[in-house]
């Protein structure tokens, strides 16, 4: 199964940028053996201000795919519980699955009703440079539970 991190607005160069390319690369090479990969991060910019108007630019990137909308009215989910949920859609047959970023503002409502489902980074407000840090490092995690490895500890 192929995963994407789908994010509005591209990052300049950062310690976060080099964060999310760290996880992204561990991802990607621990998960072939378990059929997970490649992890990509895929950026897209708006032509006009607004929720619909990103809509438009990430709704390409969404065609064929599990999408998991991340939201601050989503659900929070432990480490273990959130790589179960990846096992099972790749035991399920997802070919693809898409974690959605979105700009400034958040996602538009539209998009978020119809995710799959919708994940929360807790109830605080993480600037989108962090979001995406967090979620590779997740990503990851996961990755490293589902293959039995030592990296998370409970």
């Amino acid at each position: 199964m192929r995963l994407a991190i789908l994010a509005v607005g591209r990052l300049a160069r950062s310690p976060e940028v080099e964060l999310v390319r760290l996880y992204v690369d561990r991802a990607t090479a621990a998960g072939r053996a378990l059929g997970l990969g490649p992890v990509e991060v895929i950026e897209v910019e708006a032509k006009k201000p607004g929720k619909a108007a990103e809509a438009e630019v990430l709704k390409p990137h969404l065609e064929a795919a599990h999408v998991i909308a991340c939201d601050e009215r989503g659900q929070a989910r432990a480490s273990r519980d959130f790589a179960a949920e990846i096992g099972r859609l790749r035991d399920d047959g997802v070919r693809k699955l898409v974690f959605v970023i979105g700009g400034a503002d958040g996602l538009d409502p539209a998009l978020v009703a119809q995710a799959q489902g919708k994940l929360a980074f807790g109830p605080q407000t993480w600037p989108h440079a962090l979001a995406r840090a967090m979620l590779a490092e997740q990503i990851y995690r996961a990755v490293t539970i589902l293959a039995g490895g030592p990296y998370h500890r409970d």
